[in-house]
């Protein structure tokens, strides 16, 4: 089922978001469905549980082709609960991001390049990944909504923050 995004402004998505304590339950499989649903319906390169409404440490993330995102590489789909990020180097980028809670806006934000992440799957498998680029910006812009941080946050330079078609004139828009 798709559902409703929480879009920035709304208090929820400023809170800690609590770590999951049962794997592999009809709720959590639920959860995960409409996460889904509705990030292939908004075209989002992931989501987190906060971002609609559910207080639980989840996030998903995932990109094959993407007309958000028509120049990445590839990411994949994951589900990660309760995870744990580790930069493997003081290294930062700084690049555009977006955000289905805050639509029609992007914002120049610095992230780790190399990251370790861990934590589980659905099934309460553990995960262990060290990636960088892109891989490492989606993680650490999805896993910022369980803390409660939205990227405009992390933002240095608000001279690079504003409406995709005034910083990006005669670019489709796909956000709402």
């Amino acid at each position: 089922m798709i559902r409703e995004v929480l879009k920035m402004g709304d208090p929820f998505l400023l809170q800690q978001a609590r770590p999951v304590e049962r794997f592999d339950t009809p709720e959590l499989q639920a959860l995960l469905a409409d996460m889904r649903d509705t990030m292939a319906h908004l075209n989002g390169a992931g989501l987190a549980a906060p971002q609609i409404g559910v207080g639980l440490q989840v996030v998903i993330f995932g990109v094959a082709r993407n007309p958000r995102y028509p120049d990445v590489e590839e990411v994949p789909d994951t589900v990660l609960i309760n995870p744990q990020l580790s930069p493997l180097s003081d290294e930062l980028e700084e690049d555009w991001e977006g955000c289905l809670s805050v639509p029609g806006l992007r914002g120049m934000v610095p992230r780790y390049v190399r990251l370790r992440y861990q934590g589980y799957d659905e099934k309460g498998q553990r995960i262990d990944r060290s990636v960088d680029g892109f891989h490492a910006r989606v993680v650490q812009h999805e896993c910022d909504h369980l803390a409660g941080i939205l990227y405009p946050m992390r933002i240095r330079d608000f001279s690079k923050f504003g409406f995709i078609q005034a910083l990006f004139p005669g670019e489709e828009v796909l956000d709402e």
